[in-house]
């Protein structure tokens, strides 16, 4: 049997979330999850963790608008490709295209998510064609290393007397992976 289940999120502990509870409810949801003071870019917050673990395949999720569980286009299009992979619809009540309980809602959402996606790889793309074009010029991108040709040489010394990673790390003031990486070069 599917259930109609709400949630509802306010930002601070002074806003009232009673409005969106009301609007659930009148859309049918029979339990409303509300968390009062949390970010919406927080996947832990602790009464969206309960309502996900609540939603069961064939329930429909009701939100009053999407910025209520996700706090940027990325992390949404996630929480409702989880929700679509667990059997559970999704129907905003402010935003018509993101409801999955209709065919419409479906396609609309899969365009969406396509879209999403292609902006996903370009950023990729372009990335790796910075990244490749910065190289074939000569500069290694990242931070400078700490270990000095001065630092690999006591590195090597105290290694070869025996001491730890950790133990050279701290001697040096650096990193035990700094150390791992410099000595297995």
């Amino acid at each position: 049997m599917s259930n109609i289940v709400g949630y509802a999120r306010v930002s601070t502990r002074d806003q009232n979330p009673d409005s969106q509870e009301a609007e659930l409810r009148a859309a049918g949801a029979s339990r409303v999850f509300v968390d009062h003071g949390e970010s919406s870019r927080m996947a832990t917050r602790p009464q969206w963790v309960a309502c996900m673990d609540y939603l069961r395949p064939g329930d429909t999720l009701v939100i009053r608008a999407l910025d209520r569980i996700a706090g940027s286009e990325k992390m949404a299009i996630e929480i409702i490709h989880e929700l679509d992979e667990r059997g559970v619809l999704i129907k905003s009540l402010t935003e018509p295209a993101i409801d999955t309980t209709t065919p419409m809602g479906r396609a609309l959402y899969g365009i969406v998510a396509v879209f999403a996606q292609l902006r996903v790889d370009t950023i990729r793309e372009n990335t790796m064609r910075g990244l490749a074009h910065a190289r074939a010029e000569g500069r290694v991108g990242g931070r400078p290393t700490v270990m000095t040709p001065e630092r690999i040489e006591a590195a090597k010394k105290l290694r070869a007397a025996g001491h730890s990673y950790a133990k050279i790390a701290k001697a040096l003031s650096v990193g035990a992976s700094s150390v791992a990486r410099a000595l297995s070069d």
